[in-house]
């Protein structure tokens, strides 16, 4: 009798540490450290692909503790996501993480874009989607009816914001978030200031999206929208060289020539009257409020100011126009001579 009470609490002890093993493989830090940090599911991704792909990109050393802990908490069917895995994470954490889909959410932060090309691109590096199947939806007619735009105007409805988005998110679900954003935007108040400018909400945003592209003097905004929409009033082409840059697709042009004012688009607003048939870029929403809020003024001209301060001045007469256009353009002559003398210094 003796003996089996000793050997009691020799029993008791390794039922405790085993116990304890037990708690330690599920409770205690399990995953490693890896270099992204981030798990990667794919749509369609299977339970054993799952687990090959956590032992292959070194987040758990081996399975059988996860099926133990997949078992336990029921977790049967893989959800598709980016998932934050930190070393140290425990099995029941990930495992429990997995199963409930608690992926985070990609920051898409849209800045100045100017292409459609340029936004799949973004959105491929940063989503499951690629960036094929992005441009296809950017592209289709079909598809973007249902918000009654097409693929001129479609960049108007992405507005240059912070959006926190799924990664295993649809070119249409991302849209549908641009989409939300844009419709906020337009307040009762911005769209009957739009009306009270003779504009259209699309017409205001590609509007902007030229003024953007011409300068960043805020001060100077508010009077270009103006100049423009005076130059429409009157029959007069825009001439705006930022629309010959994007006709282009080459927003690497210093200075417009002759020869880049010949390129047959209905962007080139030297050859086509009115505004071009969608926006340029994705613009400030301070400027998109510059033109809502533009004074009226008898403008019809601007040239940047020979300062090279970043101002521009404005006039309503072609003579004046074209003195202070001279002025400009021989003290930009004077400083390319300066920098070709400096550069040939040996």
């Amino acid at each position: 009798m003796a003996k089996k009470k000793k050997k009691i609490p020799y029993l008791l002890l390794l039922l405790l540490l085993l116990a304890a093993f037990i708690l330690f493989k599920f409770l205690g830090p399990a995953a490693h450290k890896t270099e992204k940090g981030f798990l990667y599911v794919k749509t369609g991704t299977t339970m054993e692909q799952l687990k090959t792909q956590l032992v292959n990109e070194k987040f758990l050393p081996g399975t059988t503790w996860f099926n133990m802990a997949a078992s336990a908490l029921g977790f049967k069917a893989v959800k598709p996501g980016k998932y934050k895995v930190g070393g140290g994470t425990s099995l029941l954490s990930l495992v429990r993480m997995l199963k409930n889909g608690n992926q985070v959410p990609v920051d898409l932060v849209i800045t100045k874009i100017r292409t459609k090309e340029a936004l799949a691109g973004r959105i491929g590096k940063l989503f499951e989607c690629d960036s094929l199947k992005t441009i296809g939806f950017l592209n289709s007619n079909d598809s973007l009816a249902a918000y009654e735009l097409d693929s001129n105007t479609v960049m108007a409805a992405v507005l240059p914001l912070s959006y926190e988005i799924k990664w295993n998110t649809t070119p249409r679900a991302i849209f549908d978030r641009f989409f939300d954003a844009y419709k906020k935007f337009w307040t009762g108040d911005r769209t009957k200031k739009a009306a009270g400018q003779g504009l259209s909400q699309l017409e205001v945003i590609t509007l902007a999206s030229i003024i953007d592209e011409e300068t960043n003097k805020a001060v100077d905004k508010p009077k270009i929208a103006s100049t423009y929409m005076n130059r429409i009033a009157k029959g007069m082409p825009l001439q705006a060289d930022p629309t010959v840059k994007f006709a282009l697709k080459d927003f690497g042009i210093k200075r417009i020539l002759f020869g880049h004012l010949a390129v047959v688009s209905p962007y080139n607003t030297y050859k086509n009257k009115g505004l071009p048939p969608g926006p340029i870029c994705t613009p400030q929403q301070s400027t998109i409020d510059s033109v809502l809020n533009a004074p009226k003024t008898d403008y019809l001209y601007f040239v940047a100011s020979s300062n090279f301060d970043g101002s521009h001045v404005f006039t309503s007469n072609y003579t004046e126009h074209t003195k202070f256009a001279k002025m400009y353009q021989q003290a930009l002559d004077v400083q390319i001579r300066k920098r070709d003398s400096i550069n040939a210094t040996p």
